[in-house]
């Protein structure tokens, strides 16, 4: 059976330019977690007034994604504690407003930040929000859209589904397993069963760093 390497995305505390840059507005996630564009007229001023936010996944811990370049084929991984330290240099660094659609840094777009970010930390009682199922350790946010233009030809039309993050990561490769055996890792951590979630852990079996 053939098998595909995994390596962990590996962000230290210490090396500045390792760790996210920007967040791009895509049509298809690698978490393969899409967003929720909320248009909720309670809380405005005037009824016809749209909150125009959208809030979803950046980051899910132990996830494994598929990635195929120059390399090959092959999965990365997040650790919570990579998330963890991706999440203090971004905002560090002041990338709440770099934000870019599909990955193109020829497409920043301005007027859309964001303003709400927490990381699942059930022994500080951080939950996941309702309707998402995420494993302790992964990254949630919210971002407003004040442009127009991407609100209503990209968000609202749907070709925008989800965010990605992008920036430069250190790969580790920690094991070789056959697709299937992924496969199962991925839907343990998706359906976020506690127990499962610990032996996804055990069979990726992080490297000593």
């Amino acid at each position: 059976m053939d098998k595909l390497p995994i390596y962990r995305f590996y962000v230290s505390e210490e090396d500045e330019e390792i760790g996210v840059s920007a967040i791009a507005l895509v049509d298809y996630p690698a978490t393969e977690m899409n967003w929720q564009a909320f248009n909720d007229n309670r809380l405005a001023f005037k009824a016809d007034t749209e909150k125009r936010i959208i809030s979803g996944p950046l980051m899910v811990a132990d996830l494994p994604i598929y990635r195929r370049d120059e390399t090959g084929e092959y999965y990365g991984v997040f650790t919570a504690e990579d998330i963890y330290n991706v999440v203090k240099k971004f905002f560090r660094n002041n990338n709440t407003s770099q934000v870019n659609m599909m990955h193109d840094s020829e497409a920043m777009v301005k007027d859309v930040y964001m303003i709400e970010s927490f990381i699942i930390d059930k022994k500080r009682s951080v939950y996941p929000p309702a309707g998402y199922n995420l494993t302790e350790g992964s990254w949630f946010g919210s971002f407003k859209v004040d442009n127009d233009d991407v609100w209503e030809n990209y968000i609202k039309s749907g070709d925008f589904k989800g965010f990605s993050v992008e920036g430069l990561f250190k790969t580790i490769k920690m094991t070789d397993k056959p697709k299937s055996v992924i496969d199962e890792i991925i839907d343990v951590v998706k359906n976020v069963d506690a127990s499962k979630v610990k032996m996804a852990r055990e069979i990726l079996k992080k490297t000593n760093i």
